[in-house]
């Protein structure tokens, strides 16, 4: 996959299969959100194929790829500021053939604080709050694949915390879940497996506990 000359990833092979959580880890730059927006048809990819669900999605158009049950939560979770708590979480249902109002008290059991602000805009909310309603209005549509791009960014040690408590407990209930992130000791604590990129390439592969304890990784990502 290029973007105009340079080559953002190449030799890129990756699954994640049905209730797992897999983390995508590395440097800045080194291709995570490409493959993602990739996946969403966002980025095309200039070879190989892309399959969902058994389902060859390469050239599909993104809208029927969201429609299909992917969703993505980008980095800083592309809330909008000037509406309303409720507004953003509505807009997450384009794609809901099911009953609105019973998925949305789902998200509000989730979320509680989400109900209580409901009318609230969105962009007078902390940073963590912003981030559970990114999260809130993907699950609106009840997606197969949840792809989060970078979910702790800029957030202060708790509030990280509190991100990586919300996706184990997206996990237990059933949630497949993609997650790009830059802290790779949280990610790889959760993960049930991971990839390293580096410049493009997948580097290392394995599950969490695997990568946590080889040494190349905690050299260069976990400050081993």
């Amino acid at each position: 996959m290029f973007y105009g000359h340079i080559c953002a990833i190449r030799n890129v092979s990756l699954d994640a299969q049905e209730g797992e959580i897999v983390g995508l880890i590395g440097a800045n730059g080194a291709g995570k959100s490409t493959v993602m927006k990739a996946v969403l048809g966002i980025q095309r990819s200039s070879s190989g194929s892309i399959e969902f669900l058994g389902k060859d999605i390469t050239r599909m158009s993104t809208e029927r790829i969201v429609a299909s049950g992917i969703v993505y939560v980008p980095e800083g979770g592309g809330v909008l500021p000037f509406m309303t708590i409720l507004e953003n979480l509505q807009l997450g249902a384009i794609h809901f053939k099911g009953n609105l109002n019973d998925r949305l008290k789902q998200v509000f059991e989730r979320f509680p604080i989400l109900e209580e602000r409901q009318h609230q805009l969105a962009g007078t909310l902390s940073g963590g709050e912003r981030q559970m309603v990114a999260v809130g209005r993907a699950l609106m549509s009840a997606p197969k694949l949840l792809m989060l791009d970078e979910p702790s960014l800029g957030l202060g040690p708790k509030v990280v915390a509190g991100v990586f408590n919300i996706i184990l407990n997206l996990q237990k209930a059933g949630y497949t879940i993609l997650l790009s992130e830059q802290n790779a000791r949280k990610t790889l604590q959760c993960a049930n497996r991971a990839y390293v990129f580096q410049t493009g390439d997948i580097m290392l592969n394995g599950t969490g506990r695997e990568l946590l304890d080889n040494p190349v990784v905690q050299q260069a990502y976990l400050g081993g």
